[in-house]
């Protein structure tokens, strides 16, 4: 069994900073991509971030130039920096893992449980 367990979000003023972490635990061979997605109130998750295996990153227009993704292979953990919040950044942010191998063979997608985000103006 494979889990994520995400830590780091909270209540910040306009232009703050947070840091997001999540760290997956149990039986796995590998992670291929790891990334951030975000749920605001009445709207549909949305990827904020994501990271390959190799550090090839991916970014929502929306966070390009104030949130940066990295992670950690060896302790199969992705940090989410958040500069420069805005009242719009809140949500509930989850952790995906995509495509984790279970086995040499065997994968499927993970998610944690959830972390909330808010930005106070």
């Amino acid at each position: 069994q494979v889990q994520l367990v995400e830590s780091g979000g909270g209540l910040v003023q306009a232009g703050g900073s947070l840091r997001l972490s999540c760290v997956a635990s149990g039986s796995i061979f590998g992670i291929n991509t790891m990334g951030w997605y975000r749920q605001a109130p009445g709207k549909q998750r949305e990827l904020v971030a994501a990271i390959s295996s190799g550090g090839r990153t991916n970014y929502a227009d929306y966070v390009k130039g104030r949130f940066t993704i990295s992670r950690d292979n060896a302790k199969n953990t992705v940090y989410l920096q958040m500069n420069s919040l805005k009242p719009e950044d809140t949500a509930v942010y989850y952790c995906n893992a995509g495509r984790t191998y279970v086995t040499s063979t065997q994968f499927r997608d993970y998610w944690g449980q959830g972390t909330q985000v808010t930005v106070s103006s």
